[in-house]
Order: C-alpha cells, then sequence, then structure tokens
C-alpha cells in the first residue's frame, strides 16, 4: 500500500529499510520528542526489529514517510482495545534534514484520511512535550485542535514536562456531537 504525499509518499515498511532508519533515527533531536519505546542510540537491530514488526501486517498501522529511494520518517496509530476502540493516538518523526518542508503535516493529514475513512476511526489524538512547540504547528496545520494541557504528565531524559494533547475528529462524527450537545 502506498499513500502519495507531495513529493513523497507513506509506504508500508520493507526489507531493505534499515539502514535508512539507523541513518535517520538514530539523532537524539529525533529521540528527544518521542516516547521511551523509540531507542537512542538506535541501533541496526532496533531497525531490524521495527521492519520485521511491521512486514506483512493484515492491517497496516505504522508507514513509513519515503522519498523515492528511502524511508526518511515514520507516522502511527495505536489501537486501544476497549471502550476508545474508535479512537487512536497517532505518533510521527521525519528524518532532521526534511524538518520545515510540510512533509509531516502531509504524512499526518493522510494518516487521518487512512484512519477514518478506511479503518472507520472516529478521532485521533496526539501529545507533544513542551518543549517541542513545532510538533504542536504540525498538528494544527494538519486540522488538529488543541485540547488541554496535562501538566508534568512525561518525564523525558530526566526531565518532567507538561504534554499539550490535541485531537482530530471524523466531521461526521464532530457534526453529531455538536447536534447531540445543542439544547
Amino acid at each position: 500500500m502506498e499513500i502519495p504525499i507531495g513529493g513523497y509518499k507513506l509506504r508500508e515498511w520493507r526489507s531493505g529499510d534499515e539502514a535508512a532508519l539507523v541513518k535517520h533515527a538514530d539523532n537524539r533531536n529525533i529521540w528527544i520528542n518521542l516516547r521511551d519505546q523509540f531507542p537512542h542510540p538506535y541501533t541496526m537491530a532496533d531497525a531490524e526489529d521495527w521492519v520485521r514488526l511491521n512486514r506483512n501486517r493484515d492491517l497496516v498501522t505504522n508507514f513509513a514517510i519515503a522519498t523515492g529511494e528511502e524511508a526518511i520518517g515514520s507516522v502511527g496509530l495505536l489501537l486501544p482495545a476497549h471502550v476508545h476502540r474508535h479512537s487512536a493516538e497517532v505518533g510521527y518523526w521525519l528524518a532532521e534534514p526534511y524538518w520545515g518542508r510540510g512533509i509531516t503535516t502531509a504524512a499526518l493529514k493522510a494518516m487521518a484520511d487512512y484512519a477514518f475513512n478506511t479503518l472507520g476511526l472516529a478521532r485521533l489524538y496526539a501529545a507533544h512535550f513542551a518543549w517541542n512547540p513545532a510538533s504542536g504547528r504540525v498538528m494544527q496545520k494538519a486540522g488538529f485542535t488543541y485540547e488541554s494541557r496535562l501538566r508534568s504528565a512525561a518525564v523525558k531524559d530526566g526531565k518532567t514536562t507538561d504534554e499539550l494533547l490535541y485531537a482530530l475528529v471524523r466531521p461526521e462524527t464532530a457534526q453529531k456531537d455538536e447536534r447531540a450537545r445543542s439544547p
């Protein structure tokens, strides 16, 4: 599966992506803004595990952000299986040389379209650490709305920080919610 996003694309992870993954993911400036499951340093073994985990899955929830030649980032969904099963947390990262080009915004918009129209989800949400306002701008440009500040909610690199939560609700779901709230 491939989803075009301008001169780039979202595509499934595949064998051969490991070297590019290590090249781009082994970067403290990326790691500092992600959850602790994202390793640092990022090794070939980490890349092999990630690609193996995501190859040939029936339900694609993690995509490589790619040029024609290589993977340069990732966008993915965490799907809960309980009362929040129509929602998903979305996460993303992009190789530092590609920052500031609108690629992540395009990837996030494409992921939202996929989540709503292919997976049938009603709501996506994401949070960023307070020291990373650029991620909040990406979310806003992708149509996400700021919902709340989660005070002292995370610890990264030994520092406690706030997280800022954003969400995007599928348009027809949002309209139903608004009608239900009207007096």
